[in-house]
C-alpha cells in the first residue's frame, strides 16, 4: 500500500485506517508509546532491527498523520520525545480488539486453544 493511500478520500475507512499503520514498524512504535513518552534511543533498544532513518521515518510519518506529538527540550544535549496524541491514543485503543484477535490466531496455528 503506498503513502499516499493514507490521505485518499475515495477509500473505504478500513483502507485508511491501515495506510496510516502500513508497515512494519508503525503499530510497534504505537504500543511502545502507549505507556508513556519515548525518546528515539529508547524505541530503537526496544526494537532490534529497526535502524535510525527508517525509525525517523516513520515517526515522521505517524507525526504527519497525528498520531504522535514530538516534543523537542531546549536544553543541552538536546532532547527529544515522542508521545501519542489523544488521535494516536484513540488508534491504539481501537486496534486493541484487532490484537486480541491476533492472539487467539497465533494460539491457534500452536495448538494451545481449541479451533472454533
Amino acid at each position: 500500500m503506498t503513502r499516499s493511500r493514507a490521505k485518499d478520500l475515495n477509500v473505504c475507512g478500513v483502507t485508511a485506517a491501515i495506510a496510516v499503520i502500513d508497515g512494519k514498524w508503525k503499530t510497534a512504535l504505537l504500543w511502545l508509546l502507549e505507556s508513556g513518552p519515548c525518546r528515539p534511543g529508547e524505541l530503537r533498544r526496544q526494537l532490534p532491527g529497526l535502524s535510525e532513518k527508517v525509525l525517523t521515518q516513520a515517526l515522521r510519518e505517524m507525526a504527519d498523520d497525528a498520531l504522535v506529538h514530538r516534543e523537542v527540550y531546549d536544553e543541552l544535549p538536546l532532547r527529544t520525545e515522542y508521545s501519542l496524541t489523544p488521535f494516536g491514543r484513540e488508534l491504539s485503543e481501537t486496534l486493541a480488539p484487532l490484537s486480541d484477535w491476533g492472539h487467539r490466531r497465533l494460539d491457534r496455528l500452536t495448538g494451545s486453544a481449541p479451533a472454533s
